[in-house]
């Protein structure tokens, strides 16, 4: 019997591959992106302490008004960039990207870049 290949497996274990090398501090958190089909999360963590630092997401109200949909380039840019801002009153400048297991591609790469531009530095 053929085993069917399962994207999602394939993809946690990339993940765990990774997580076992990237690490936030308090210095440099840990900047996790998780891609759905509808919309997209990111959350900088500090690992050490074990929690989320500052989080958001493209179904959050500030962002869902402004819109029209949460699962395609522009929104993750518009994230990223509202993330980096959070991140920056924070006083958090620096962080360690976390792809989660997902190619530096299209909407991930869209929420770094909105991130970078608005001043947080990988």
């Amino acid at each position: 019997m053929f085993k069917r290949f399962n994207r999602r497996a394939a993809r946690i274990k990339r993940h765990k591959k990774v997580r076992q090398k990237i690490f936030g501090t308090a210095d440099r958190p840990r900047l996790c992106v998780y891609r759905s089909i509808k919309h997209i999360y990111a959350q900088i963590i500090d690992d050490v302490r074990g929690g989320t630092l500052v989080s958001i997401s493209t179904a959050d109200p500030q962002l869902k008004d402004e819109l029209s949909s949460g699962g395609n380039k522009e929104a993750a840019k518009t994230a990223g960039a509202l993330l980096a801002k959070k991140a920056l009153d924070k006083g958090i400048k620096e962080v360690v990207f976390d792809r989660n297991g997902y190619k530096f591609h299209g909407r991930v790469a869209a929420l770094a870049e909105g991130a970078k531009i608005n001043g947080l530095k990988f």
